[in-house]
């Protein structure tokens, strides 16, 4: 990492994440994080650790609330009436920031692929709770949050997720 440059620190413990610029913090924000605990297996619904990239920043256009299926906005945008006529879907809302393993064999490659695996920093509806684990894997915000962490990450920025 070069010096100066901004990153990303996820905490699962803490639940919590911090975007540094050096080692000035500039944001600090409560999370949620897999449901699972840590790992990083492909179908175990944890959240992968060590080092990442932010491979593709998606939505930065998109109205808040947006729901995104497949990466790709629905044209649908979040309400309590909305996820009460679909209970079961996992809301990923607002932004995405698209992960990226960088540890060969631990966390990219195979089965422990965080690409493969789907692994975001995602927008999350204002009623899940955050600073506990409660996601599938992924690492979730709420919209305003995801907002200002989204503008001031750039494409390649790294993200260590300690465990």
């Amino acid at each position: 990492m070069a010096v100066g440059e901004r990153r990303i620190l996820v905490d699962v413990a803490g639940q919590w994440l911090g975007l540094y610029e050096g080692a000035r913090l500039l944001q600090r924000h409560a999370v949620s994080t897999g449901l699972n605990g840590v790992g990083e297996c492909l179908g175990s619904g944890c959240t992968p650790r060590g080092l990442h990239r932010v491979r593709l920043k998606i939505g930065a256009d998109c109205p808040v609330g947006t729901v995104f299926r497949g990466r790709r906005p629905t044209g649908e945008i979040y309400s309590e009436a909305l996820a009460a006529a679909h209970p079961e879907r996992d809301w990923i809302l607002t932004r995405i920031l698209w992960l990226t393993g960088c540890e060969p064999g631990f966390n990219r490659g195979g089965k422990v692929d965080t690409l493969r695996r789907f692994i975001y920093i995602h927008g999350a509806p204002e009623s899940e709770p955050l600073g506990v684990p409660r996601s599938h894997g992924c690492i979730r915000l709420h919209s305003a949050a995801l907002i200002e962490l989204f503008e001031q990450t750039p494409r390649g920025a790294w993200v260590e997720i300690r465990g």
